[in-house]
């Protein structure tokens, strides 16, 4: 049972109690029914009727229950999530935990995207963002609390109707029950009553998780249906009266301006064109239908010019990715020391040429490539505020940029947020990566609504990018084969330092982790980083740095154990002893699996095949991935991805298993085919025909197993991926004979 947390001392004087009390019907849902139950938690007593008032009270994030929930007369309950709906599920999920200690069936929920607010900052108490598969494990306590406080609001007003003590009472999902004498009342029926009666004046109390009833079981998915049968709207659905549509033509290299517009005067006479306008960086056509915009502005033939004075990021007119590529490889700098242990260089001493081992490993630059293009309506308002809609996972973090484009003041701006058609990272902010400033300039401009789509040739131009990395390894091992020392230097730039734009004086932990931090007990190891700005932007991309590091760890690490003579298994084994957590995990993949057998073997098919093993820990859950490859024609093949996954805890193990075969496909698609290439300081690809992504017909069969060790619950959204790519390179490696250090692996010869 989770323990009831007590509020900061400091906050004593705000928030005398800390303790739920309830607010008026005329409280936070002013677009709930008038008789929506609406609770709010840790509010002083007199604050209710103040608040209604108008009065704004200090909030602490996510303890106000009625900025989160609304049970109306017709039985549907309304939840504000504080995360974002991106087909990951968080929605559905929100609805367990809330449902559970409510007594009320998940699928009742209709779930919907919070307005920015302090109220939703329930991440460390400071932070509303919907990334870094945190939104379930950062709020599970909260939203548990949040329906037991209901519950127990609405078993007060039963036994005032039912002239009964409150513990008489017990609940069925959506309904109070009195079992003595048989009667019953709904939710829906007692709401209105909950209403104007005193909170409860003790901690709420919590669900045994051995009587859980939907937490931890599968649960259909509360968006699924409203996106087969296209009502389910997304940023890019959007539209207000008097909408114009925008299109951008962004100069080819970032830095670039707007010289001329050679044949301006034709753009302008043609069909639908309301107005042309000259951006940083961009030209866009304003026109009331989208398509006349798009053809307008892709005709318009601009002269970029370099830019006079200082710009973000310019992009050099030389750059290629195969240079810089080559360049990381034998860049020579500071190397900054992000973990250290034992004595390195008396290990390799000790092991001598023969017992030691170096290899470089590179990784690629990679778009995010998401179902959505980047998209953002904007709408100035005649009473002074200012309506916005773009897809997004962190609402409040827009609205303070947004508040510094517009110069209005955030309380005077509605950030909207849709559900978002994919997420992997791409939808935070990132300077010139993001429509909304364009919109918003459009918008005043032509003093009418304005929606500005980024096609996806305009995206794959701003879209910042996942860094590369160069890793330099050097290995040793002991006298019986087994790993006595590992050593990484990392040429890259994190995408936390690359987003700033520079520096904070310490290391981008983003730049290193699945490098750093590996849970393997190696008794001398070094891991470091050489700083190296990239010459593109950069960004968040599914799983972060785990994405490529886990490859280039997890691949050397068979490498290692090749030099040994060992098996990557047996080498695994001996790496985990007394780690339990993950030795039981291991086995579990491995039985998964159906037996580790590395191979080459020949299938019941006659085809030759191996497999390959990895090991990942991203976001607080721990991972194990086998998978199995053929090749023919010089294309690999993968027949089969095991994965066995320990989130400590679950919700949905459905979604759970969804999130995993979706990891698998994206973890795939970049080790095998997706790179963002550049040449002359211009992108070799402008869509998905030069840029492909895995088809369905290269998508493996996936097995998922949930190990639930007990332990601090982890993400599950991203922790997927990261060792799949090195799974497959390993398996790979073991099939050619030749080891697999570049990603991604493309066409063999």
């Amino acid at each position: 049972m989770t323990e009831w947390t007590p509020l900061d001392p400091a906050l004593a004087k705000v928030l005398p109690t800390g303790e739920p009390v309830n607010v008026s019907r005329r409280g936070f849902l002013g677009a709930a029914s008038a008789s929506a139950l609406v609770l709010g938690f840790g509010l002083p007593v007199g604050a209710a009727r103040a608040q209604a008032a108008g009065a704004a009270p200090a909030v602490v994030p996510g303890t106000r229950v009625p900025a989160f929930l609304a049970i109306n007369p017709d039985g549907t309950i309304r939840l504000q999530s504080p995360f974002a709906e991106g087909g990951q599920g968080v929605w559905t999920a929100m609805a367990q935990i809330v449902g559970e200690e409510l007594d009320a069936d998940p699928a009742t929920f209709v779930v919907e995207n919070a307005p920015t607010g302090p109220d939703y900052q329930v991440i460390n108490g400071k932070m509303r963002i919907t990334g870094g598969s945190m939104s379930v494990r950062s709020s599970y306590d909260t939203m548990r609390r949040l329906g037991a406080s209901a519950r127990a609001m609405l078993i007060q007003a039963a036994a005032q109707r039912l002239s009964v003590p409150a513990s008489a009472l017990s609940t069925q999902p959506g309904r109070v029950v009195h079992q003595a004498s048989g009667r019953s009342l709904s939710y829906a029926e007692l709401a209105p009553h909950a209403l104007d009666l005193p909170a409860p004046t003790t901690p709420p109390t919590l669900k045994d998780p051995k009587d859980f009833r939907w937490i931890g079981k599968p649960q259909a998915r509360l968006d699924v249906r409203a996106k087969s049968t296209g009502k389910a709207q997304f940023a890019i659905d959007s539209k207000v009266d008097g909408m114009l549509h925008a299109a951008v033509q962004h100069a080819p290299r970032l830095g670039l301006a707007v010289g001329k517009i050679r044949n301006e005067a034709a753009v302008k006479a043609m069909k639908g064109v309301h107005s042309v306008h000259v951006l940083d960086g961009a030209v866009a056509v304003v026109a009331p239908r989208f398509w006349h915009a798009r053809r307008a502005v892709e005709a318009a033939q601009v002269d970029w010019v370099e830019p006079t004075g200082a710009s973000y990021r310019p992009m050099p007119a030389t750059f290629s990715t195969a240079d810089h590529a080559a360049h990381l490889a034998t860049v020579q700098g500071t190397e900054e020391v992000a973990e250290t242990a034992g004595d390195v260089a008396k290990a390799f001493a000790d092991a001598g040429a023969k017992g030691t081992l170096s290899a470089t490993y590179h990784s690629q630059y990679l778009n995010h490539a998401q179902l959505e293009p980047p998209s953002a309506l904007a709408r100035f308002n005649a009473d002074g505020t200012l309506d916005m809609w773009f897809p997004n996972q962190a609402p409040d973090m827009f609205l303070a940029e947004v508040a510094k484009v517009s110069g209005l003041p955030p309380e005077k701006i509605r950030i909207h947020s849709p559900l978002l058609g994919g997420f992997f990272g791409r939808h935070f902010l990132y300077p010139k990566g993001n429509p909304y400033p364009q919109a918003i300039e459009l918008a005043k401009r032509v003093n009418a609504p304005v929606k500005l789509i980024w096609t996806r040739e305009e995206e794959f131009l701003r879209d910042p990018l996942r860094p590369m990395a160069a890793v330099r390894f050097r290995g040793a091992v002991d006298a019986n084969g087994m790993p006595l020392a590992i050593e990484a230097v990392s040429a890259t730039e994190g995408p936390r330092e690359g987003i700033a734009d520079k520096r904070s004086g310490e290391i981008d932990p983003t730049a290193l982790e699945g490098l750093a931090g590996k849970s393997y007990a190696l008794p001398n190891k070094r891991i470091a980083q050489i700083f190296v700005k990239s010459p593109t932007t950069v960004a968040y991309w599914r799983s972060v740095g785990n994405s490529m590091n886990d490859f280039f760890y997890e691949a050397f690490l068979d490498e290692l154990a090749d030099k040994g003579g060992q098996d990557p298994y047996a080498v695994r084994l001996h790496l985990l002893s007394g780690n339990a957590r993950l030795t039981t995990l291991l086995k579990a993949v491995v039985d998964l699996s159906g037996g580790w057998k590395r191979g080459p073997f020949t299938a019941p098919d006659g085809t030759t095949r191996a497999r390959g093993m990895a090991m990942a820990s991203p976001f607080g859950t721990q991972t194990a991935a086998i998978a199995e490859v053929s090749i023919a024609d010089g294309q690999v093949k993968v027949h089969d991805v095991w994965q066995a996954i320990d989130p400590g805890s679950i919700v949905n193990p459905a979604i759970i298993t969804a999130q995993v075969n979706s990891a698998v496909a994206l973890g795939l698609s970049q080790a095998l085919i997706e790179e963002a290439a550049y040449k002359n300081g211009e992108r070799v690809a402008r869509n998905f025909d030069g840029y492909p992504i895995l088809t369905p017909d290269r998508m493996p069969r996936v097995h998922v197993r949930i190990v639930e060790s007990g332990e601090k619950m982890g993400g599950i959204g991203e922790p997927g991926l990261p060792a799949v790519p090195p799974a497959v390179a390993n398996a790979v490696s073991r099939l050619r004979g030749q080891r697999v250090r570049t990603l991604p692996i493309g066409t063999l010869s």
